[in-house]
């Protein structure tokens, strides 16, 4: 029989003095004594009795979910007197302290997590640590989680994120607040310190493989780590996409040109010859070439020369009886140009259809 009368506990300051009951809103320590259907009875140091129900046995980190006769816990005092004469309780209360509290030391120490995904939108992943709800940002992501679109569609991006929904990563926590309730955790962060103890820095040599292209570049993974090599340094002649050259799971080496943080810039062209440093050898002003059309804009065509050197015929430079690109020829078109310019510093060729012997 559960023992209902009010007591109250000794201050242990001195032997003499009064006895303190709890006050509300104190933290209080007890032992499971008896569980019932959606209460849960407490034995305060021999001194009281307290109950916890309904709602207040819910903890935001679910460490009470599976309590024992026996159990000690922590509650907090939401009523000193109820309707049966005990101290009424509450797990949720204690469990929101004792929860951030431990968030706060888990971000201190910066150790992992396992969460759960339960939800995904357009900006990340809604994770659940506990009863606590976070957010993984896309830009946290790990590369092999994060979603690679070519043309950037919010919607594609989503539909990638979707695929992640009760699926358990690990991650850190990068932003704490109590007060705003915000959980903000990172799944890129955990890849830091697991790069088998070897340290990059600018002009490094690295091997990787292609894991993403997209319009603006390659994504290359070395070593534990993620590399952008932005369409401007895969080859030194003009690329539409990065896919003209490279394919997935392509092996390459690149230089590190750039890091900030965890993000690192990388160039394939660099480990290249520049083919524009001995192009005056193979191309001079009024030479007759051959070139094949590779694209046709409204202000001329794109050429190909050679298979690093490409040139630019302008509308400008056009017959005068031709000036529509479109009507003059097509891509995969082999023409004849005239050297025009050349500008090695800029790797500019300038090509033109006037003036042909012939």
């Amino acid at each position: 029989m559960i023992n209902t009368k009010k007591s109250k506990i000794k201050n242990d300051a001195s032997s003499d003095a009064e006895f303190n009951f709890p006050r509300l809103g104190d933290l209080v320590e007890g032992r499971v004594m008896e569980i019932k259907r959606k209460e849960v009875y407490l034995d305060l140091n021999g001194l009281a009795t307290g109950l916890v129900r309904g709602p207040e046995l819910e903890d935001e980190l679910s460490e009470y979910s599976n309590l024992k006769i026996g159990d000690s816990v922590s509650a907090t005092v939401v009523d000193i007197d109820n309707e049966k004469g005990l101290i009424e309780l509450s797990f949720r209360h204690a469990g929101h302290i004792r929860a951030w509290k431990k968030l706060q030391e888990i971000m201190n120490e910066k150790n992992l997590i396992a969460v759960k995904v339960t939800g995904a939108n357009a900006g990340g992943l809604i994770v659940q640590y506990g009863r606590l709800v976070g957010f993984l940002p896309t830009s946290q992501l790990s590369f092999d989680h994060f979603p690679r679109v070519a043309d950037g569609d919010k919607s594609k991006i989503l539909e990638i994120l979707k695929r992640y929904i009760n699926q358990a990563l690990q991650v850190k926590i990068i932003g704490l607040s109590e007060e705003e309730n915000k959980l903000i955790v990172s799944e890129k962060e955990t890849m830091k310190g697991s790069i088998d103890g070897k340290s990059f820095k600018v002009g490094d040599i690295i091997e990787g493989e292609v894991q993403g292209l997209v319009d603006f570049g390659a994504f290359i993974k070395f070593n534990g780590q993620e590399g952008l090599c932005h369409i401007s340094e895969i080859a030194w002649r003009r690329l539409d996409h990065p896919s003209d050259i490279l394919k997935i799971h392509d092996k390459v080496k690149a230089e590190i040109i750039g890091m900030e943080d965890d993000r690192f810039s990388l160039s394939i062209k660099k480990l290249i010859p520049d083919p524009w440093t001995k192009i005056s050898e193979k191309y001079k002003i009024d030479q007759e070439v051959e070139g094949k059309v590779l694209k046709v804009n409204p202000f001329g065509f794109f050429v190909e020369l050679d298979p690093e050197i490409h040139g630019l015929a302008h509308v400008s430079e056009f017959p005068e009886d031709h000036k529509n690109p479109q009507e003059l020829a097509e891509p995969g078109d082999i023409l004849k140009f005239r050297v025009i310019s050349v500008e090695p510093d800029d790797h500019r060729l300038g090509l033109s259809l006037k003036d042909l012997s012939k």
